[in-house]
């Protein structure tokens, strides 16, 4: 079995801003695994905050390589833990690899990957469309170039968050989601809340630091009008249990918990102890998007929009055009890659450096 890594420069429509900072150039790593006339797919991005850049992923998918074969003849869950054990836990990398054994399963089973796990494709939520932090006008640029989505995930952080939401609120009656990326104290978003609530607001994802006290996060979820939902502080599968109490939902990203594999543990027991559940995505191709996608059976609400805000995307797969998801008529995940596209935006100089592809056997 061999394995192929492509780095690739996402070139953004417009520069997506959270509260930690802007990108306008997504660095994005494909894995693709190919064995017996099969190709798998999946995706990881860059992150500065979480420490991860091409380098170190390079470094530890490396160190997976002597163990590719197990996924001939085992399902890409029974092997999941001997791969993280041999990626040091690198949650970013494994998630690549994972996604990519399951997809390469998916081709080989020639069968949807949410089929492979016994979920049906039916009744499922929209997804939201991402308003970036930035200048209130251009936010309401954003939105007025994306109109028609039924509901907005609007990215909080600034000093005049209550300002952003109102103004944003004269342009559409969507549902609006807040992101709040951390930037809020405990007493904030109680205030925030309240006026969030009459504004048509669904909920409000992680508000407080990580760091915060167990206190202020149990104040928040019993005094804020809306509902909390847990990003950063839902990150693997033992975190989903220490959510009870403290949040409402959880938001699952592929990337953080190490890959499909225990993303769908942690949606299962989220559900199991009644925790309200989510996938969210980075800023990142149809290969991440359609293999998340596989996901949506289980989610009471979904946030796959990170191709939709590409200028140009390496690959096609699951679509999400106005908030409804689309299957590809791919088994396994259902992504694709794009020569043409691919060709192009991994000879572009990024950081001085020629993005290319690297096979390893």
């Amino acid at each position: 079995m061999n394995m192929t890594l492509h780095y690739v420069a996402l070139p953004l429509r417009h520069p997506f801003g959270i509260s930690r900072g802007t990108v306008a150039v997504q660095p994005s790593m494909i894995v693709q695994l190919t064995d017996q006339g099969h190709d798998g797919l999946g995706e990881v991005t860059e992150n500065a905050f979480y420490g991860h850049d091409f380098a170190s992923l390079t470094a530890s998918l490396r160190r997976a390589a002597p163990l590719l074969s197990r996924y001939r003849d085992r399902a890409p869950a029974e092997v999941w833990d001997e791969l993280r054990i041999a990626l040091h836990d690198d949650w970013f990398a494994l998630s690549a690899l994972d996604m990519a054994a399951h997809d390469l399963r998916g081709k080989r089973l020639n069968q949807p990957t949410w089929m492979d796990w016994g979920l049906r494709w039916q009744q499922l939520v929209p997804s939201s469309f991402t308003i970036g932090l930035d200048t209130l006008e251009v936010m309401q640029g954003k939105l007025r170039q994306r109109p028609g989505w039924p509901i907005y995930k609007i990215k909080l952080g600034a000093e005049n968050d209550l300002e952003i939401v109102r103004a944003l609120r004269d342009l559409t009656d969507a549902t609006f989601r807040v992101d709040a990326n951390c930037a809020w104290t405990a007493q904030q978003t109680i205030d925030y809340s309240h006026e969030l609530a009459t504004l048509g607001v669904e909920f409000i994802e992680q508000p407080l630091p990580i760091e915060a006290s167990t206190e202020d996060k149990r104040l928040v979820f019993s005094g804020s009008a809306l509902p909390i939902i847990a990003d950063e502080d839902c990150q693997q599968v033992p975190d989903v249990q220490r959510c009870q109490g403290l949040y409402h939902g959880v938001n699952v990203k592929i990337c953080k918990c190490g890959g499909l594999t225990p993303a769908l543990r942690m949606l299962r027991a989220a559900k199991q102890v009644g925790l309200r559940t989510m996938v969210g995505c980075m800023v990142e191709s149809s290969i991440g998007i359609s293999g998340a996608a596989q996901l949506l059976p289980l989610l009471d609400y979904a946030d796959l929009d990170g191709a939709a805000l590409l200028r140009e995307d390496p690959a096609c797969g699951v679509r999400v055009q106005r908030g409804q998801v689309q299957s590809s008529s791919l088994p396994g995940c259902g992504g694709q890659l794009r020569p043409e596209v691919l060709d192009q935006l991994r000879a572009a100089d990024h950081n001085g450096v020629v993005l290319c592809s690297e096979r390893i056997q």
